[in-house]
Order: structure tokens, then C-alpha cells, then sequence
């Protein structure tokens, strides 16, 4: 059956001499595998740089429901090549990273899908600093679609925030944050009520988003089976530093 659905590229994998396997987060169909032939090889219909981390394509696609490799029929970019500064490229393969290992499955999620799209009109038009507080309101946001969304009791008498329970708790301890991180949690957490990063404020410091973004990457691990071997973040801190 031929189908049409939009789509964000999150991996692709060599196969045979000249093909790929291409996984796809689309709209209509979740998280699936296609088989694209000649990619590699000169005079493929299909360009190799159409299946960029995140690139947002429209797609025409065989969907068989029998759970093997589909294929691509035909499929265009939905926007102008990415964006190639430093800092574009760090967060697109933060972003694509982070909905890799946290997507496994053929569920289709298409608020979250509509979230992760409209980032794509984020380009070099706007400053670093404006960009420093996008990776923690996307993992945030991601957390609230899984389901896995930390609870927001911060109170005068519940000051931790605790990562294995997923809330804050009154005293400190071995899964606890300190006092500092679980306040700027709390702050980021109030602000996460909208759903584009721009409301954002830098009110906090570089050092503290950093420590912020691990906090939360070792979150994801603890709540979500196969979150492993993370990498992306540790060349953002770099980049937005």
C-alpha cells in the first residue's frame, strides 16, 4: 500500500555496495526502516544528503504492516538545505540523537512530531546565546510527550529533585540533585508550559545549563530502556560554551 507521510531522518546505515537503511521518525507511522537503493553509487535518483540527521522530508512510501524493510517511492525536502553553523549543527544532532535512542517503537506520535518540526525554521538568524536553553526545553518537552515528564511539586518543603523518583523530595540524597540544579530544574520546568524553546530566559549560568543537560540526560537513561552510550551533548557543551 502506498502512502503519503511527512518525516525526520534519524539514522541511516550502509547496505550492500551502494544503499542504505534509512530510520525515519514519520507522522503518520512512527518510528520506521526503509530500504533506499543507490544512494552510494553515481546516478541514484535519490541524493545521499536527503538523509541528514533530522532532515524534514515528504514522503511517498510502500507500507506493507508485515514488520520488514519498506521502501521510499518518492520523497522531497520540506525545507532549504540545513543550516551549516557551528551551532545548528550541534543541536540538530543533539536533537536527532536524543529521539534515536528514545523512540523504538512504530506508535505514531504526531504532537511530538509537530514539536521536533517546527525547530526546523531555526537558523542562524538567531545568536547562540538565544539557543543555549533550547537543548534542556527539548528534552523536557520530549520527556512530557514519553510520558516520563519530571513532576513539578517543588515546594518550600520539597527542595530536591530526585532522579529515580521523578519528583522532588525534601532531603538529599545518592539520586538527588544538589539545592542549585534542582532549583534551575524547577525554573525550566514552569517555563517547559510552552512548547517552543523562545519563552525561554537565560537566567542561568553556562556551567549550570551543562550540569542541567547531563542531569537530565542521566534521567532518560534511568526511565528509558536503551537510552545508552549518549555522546551528542558532550560537543554541545563545547559548541555553546
Amino acid at each position: 500500500m502506498l502512502l503519503s507521510t511527512p518525516g525526520l531522518v534519524l539514522h541511516t546505515t550502509p547496505y550492500a555496495e551502494t544503499s542504505v537503511v534509512v530510520k525515519v521518525f514519520t507522522r503518520l507511522l512512527g518510528v520506521q526502516s526503509y530500504l533506499v537503493k543507490g544512494v552510494r553509487g553515481r546516478g541514484g535518483r535519490m541524493k545521499q544528503n536527503l538523509f541528514e540527521p533530522l532532515r524534514s522530508l515528504d514522503m511517498v512510501v510502500y507500507d506493507s504492516h508485515h514488520g520488514e524493510l519498506n521502501y521510499i517511492r518518492e520523497l522531497t525536502p520540506r525545507h532549504p538545505d540545513q543550516s551549516s553553523d557551528a551551532v545548528g549543527n550541534a543541536l540538530r544532532f543533539f536533537m536527532t540523537e536524543v529521539l534515536y535512542k528514545s523512540l523504538h517503537d512504530d506508535d505514531p506520535l504526531p504532537e511530538l512530531w509537530d514539536y521536533v518540526e517546527s525547530l526546523q525554521t531555526m537558523g542562524q538568524e538567531q545568536p547562540a546565546m538565544a539557543r543555549r536553553d533550547v537543548p534542556i526545553s527539548f528534552l523536557l518537552t520530549v520527556a512530557r510527550h514519553l510520558g516520563i515528564e519530571p513532576l513539578d511539586n517543588h515546594s518550600p518543603h520539597m527542595l530536591y529533585f530526585d532522579l529515580q523518583e521523578g519528583s522532588f523530595v525534601s532531603a538529599a540524597s545518592e539520586t538527588t540533585l544538589p539545592l542549585e540544579l534542582s532549583s534551575a530544574l524547577h525554573e525550566y520546568l514552569q517555563l517547559a508550559l510552552h512548547t517552543l524553546p523562545a519563552p525561554f530566559t537565560p537566567s542561568q549560568s553556562l556551567r549550570s545549563r551543562s550540569d542541567l543537560i547531563n542531569a537530565l540526560i542521566a534521567y532518560y537513561q534511568l526511565h528509558l530502556s536503551g537510552f545508552r552510550n549518549f555522546h551528542s551533548h558532550e560537543i554541545l557543551h563545547t559548541i555553546l560554551n
